[in-house]
């Protein structure tokens, strides 16, 4: 019998599975953050946040994640004789063999790196992740939407914006929106109903506060290549959440209920690891 996969071999594959999994499916995230809605009776709003976007696929993790999966010189792996358990000499034959099934998996592994980064440069509407540029590429394309008054990039895939955006709530509100990256998850969602209730939640928040923006996939293939201390420094979800409205408050759940304010009621959430709960009105309006 010649080389088996190794439970460490096994782990590695089903690792990198989920961790690209990860970086596709969930890569724009709050930071620290200030965040208000004032939502009239008449349906009218202002939507502000003030504090840091994370894009994933431009933190130092992502990259440390690429680079550790570079191909690495062949090495042979044990043979084993009949009973599957004891080691033994391989043969040329064997040893050729397993060398031709490396240079394989190599070739797959450039084929799936390729298409890897055509995939993380269609989710980034054509900006290319790896690109050093990439980071203020997409500044100038979210300074450009209306209502984002300031986008500064700090480094480490943080940006610092300061967004305020007004209209008439007549149709279902999410932030972010971004340009050409329509698989944003939101931060914050209003969806408008026919009766003219408005549902406000947002399920993005207590994921980002409870974990690191790659979640534990990305955590436990990190630790096991290097030091925890040698992890980069991430900004997880913490911050503040305002609704005031003049409206009915017909459901919600804050830890102490709208209090009363010149404007109307107003509704508040910490929002992070220490509260995770994820911020949820339901507003009545003309009511």
């Amino acid at each position: 019998m010649t080389a088996k996969f190794t439970p460490r071999r096994l782990a590695a594959a089903a690792m990198a599975t989920l961790l690209s999994l990860a970086l596709a499916a969930c890569f724009v995230m709050p930071g620290k953050f200030l965040a208000t809605l004032d939502l009239r009776k008449d349906g009218t709003f202002t939507y502000t946040y003030k504090g840091e976007i994370l894009v994933i696929g431009l933190t130092k993790m992502a990259e440390m994640i690429m680079a550790a999966d570079k191909a690495k010189p062949f090495e042979q792996m044990p043979c084993y004789k009949d009973d599957g358990d004891t080691e033994r000499d391989c043969t040329k034959d064997e040893i050729a063999q397993q060398k031709k099934d490396w240079e394989a998996d190599q070739q797959a592994k450039v084929e799936k790196a390729a298409r890897d980064r055509e995939t993380f440069k269609k989710a980034f509407g054509g900006v290319d992740p790896n690109d050093p540029k990439a980071a203020e590429e997409l500044a100038q394309r979210l300074r450009g939407q209306n209502g984002w008054k300031s986008v500064i990039y700090k480094g480490n895939g943080t940006y610092e914006v300061d967004v305020a955006i007004s209209g008439r709530l007549d149709y279902d509100m999410a932030f972010p929106s971004i340009e050409k990256m329509p698989g944003v998850v939101p931060f914050l969602v209003a969806n408008r109903r026919a009766n003219g209730e408005v549902r406000i939640d947002s399920p993005l928040m207590q994921a980002a506060a409870l974990s690191m923006p790659m979640g534990n996939a990305a955590q436990t293939i990190m630790q096991s290549k290097m030091p925890a201390a040698d992890l980069p420094d991430f900004p997880m979800a913490n911050g503040h959440f305002t609704l005031t409205t003049d409206a009915v408050i017909l459901a919600n759940n804050t830890e102490h209920g709208p209090k009363v304010i010149a404007t109307g009621k107003q509704l508040d959430w910490d929002v992070s690891g220490h509260n995770p709960i994820p911020p949820y009105a339901l507003i009545g309006l003309g009511k």
